[in-house]
């Protein structure tokens, strides 16, 4: 499994979190969404051979949450 820890601004409500949540947990491969409510960060564990970090920071960036850096481990 992979890691990806996606740092954003902080989120303003818990519907985003969920939104976020809910949306990325659906992508093919994705194992473990967590996100942090006061430090913006979305931490996805994930399967490289399914998906990959570009295209989890894309789907973070169509439902309007844009993803200021992020670190793949």
């Amino acid at each position: 499994m992979t890691k990806a820890v996606f740092n954003m601004e902080p989120f303003t409500c818990p519907s985003c979190v969920k939104k976020i949540e809910s949306t990325v947990s659906r992508v093919d491969g994705v194992q473990e969404v967590q996100v942090m409510f006061n430090s913006g960060r979305v931490r996805v564990e994930f399967d490289e051979a399914r998906t990959n970090a570009d295209a989890l920071q894309d789907t973070m960036v169509r439902l309007g949450y844009p993803v200021l850096s992020k670190k793949v481990s």
